[in-house]
């Protein structure tokens, strides 16, 4: 029987307001876990226009209908409108959120910084955007965050070190095949890494090489394959807790009727042997459907 570790990525104010309750309701509704990553800074999406310049950033949009998923208004914070700080306005829907039993965890400060900075930033950089998120977190919690899932799937070199050094036990930064304790240099880091391995709906909409074929049912399809392979699913609040929401549940109605132990990353971890995780660099790779390059897990050479 296959494991499926549900990871929700909250990237934005509107995100954290609208569609985090919902999928909290839903998942209650499923008698499903799942662990929500919190953007806990300012929400300043509208700086990713210069994203516009990115390969295959465009085509995303136009497949994935961005204004409808985020809204004008979201569209427009940190250029037109001032950013509203997410952590300080949504306070009280993220302790709810740990008050219903969910796992919750550290997404990021500002998310489009991160996202934007961080492969090129230096050590004091991270250190500091990374202290913020942590530190906010502790704010509104009243603890540290025991898990951290990079905005966007980007790191550079620091981040192991660090997530270790500020005291997070475990974290989904990468994309990748399977858990694996990465290292960095010469060293392994005790930070084990819980990596996305399947795509993501905004991954699959409108993909012209599917051919038409309904993205839940691509997603089904490949778990179907390997039927008790262990899976990290990536979600965001703002599509799945939005427009998509109906798509979820129908996708995790079917892995459950199929068997799948549906989870947060926090009993996934708790199932596995660090000792016999493989030893994992990670490097930029790319993903079909999603533009720019990622954090990657590159996988031991065989022998």
């Amino acid at each position: 029987m296959s494991r499926i570790a549900l990871k929700i990525d909250v990237d934005t104010f509107r995100g954290t307001r609208e569609g985090v309750p919902r999928l909290a309701a839903l998942l209650e509704r499923l008698d499903s876990q799942a662990t929500f990553l919190f953007s806990l800074g300012p929400d300043h999406t509208g700086r990713a226009i210069k994203r516009a310049f990115r390969r295959g950033f465009m085509g995303k949009v136009k497949r994935t209908s961005v204004l409808q998923h985020y809204g004008l208004k979201t569209l427009l914070y940190g250029v037109l409108l001032p950013g509203p700080h997410i952590g300080k306005r949504c306070r009280t829907i993220m302790q709810d959120i740990a008050r219903r039993g969910f796992e919750v965890g550290v997404h990021t400060y500002d998310h489009i910084k991160w996202q934007d900075g961080v492969v090129k930033a230096n050590e004091r950089w991270t250190r500091r955007l990374l202290t913020l998120a942590r530190d906010q977190f502790a704010d509104i919690f009243a603890r540290a965050p025991a898990v951290h899932g990079a905005a966007g799937w980007q790191m550079n070199a620091y981040v192991p070190g660090l997530e270790q050094e500020l005291g997070f036990r475990y974290a989904s930064d990468a994309r990748g095949k399977g858990p694996f304790v990465p290292i960095v240099g010469d060293r392994a880091v005790a930070v084990p890494q819980l990596p996305t391995t399947l795509p993501t709906l905004d991954e699959l909409i409108g993909r012209p090489d599917l051919n038409g074929v309904d993205p839940v049912d691509h997603l089904l399809a490949l778990t179907a394959e390997s039927p008790d392979r262990d899976h990290v699913f990536t979600l965001h609040a703002e599509l799945e807790g939005g427009a998509y929401l109906d798509a979820l549940e129908r996708l995790l109605r079917t892995w459950r009727t199929r068997g799948a132990q549906l989870m947060d990353l926090a009993t996934y971890v708790g199932t596995l042997d660090f000792e016999s995780l493989p030893r994992c660099r990670i490097v930029a790779g790319t993903v079909e459907g999603r533009s720019g390059t990622l954090a990657s897990q590159l996988l031991p050479s065989s022998p």
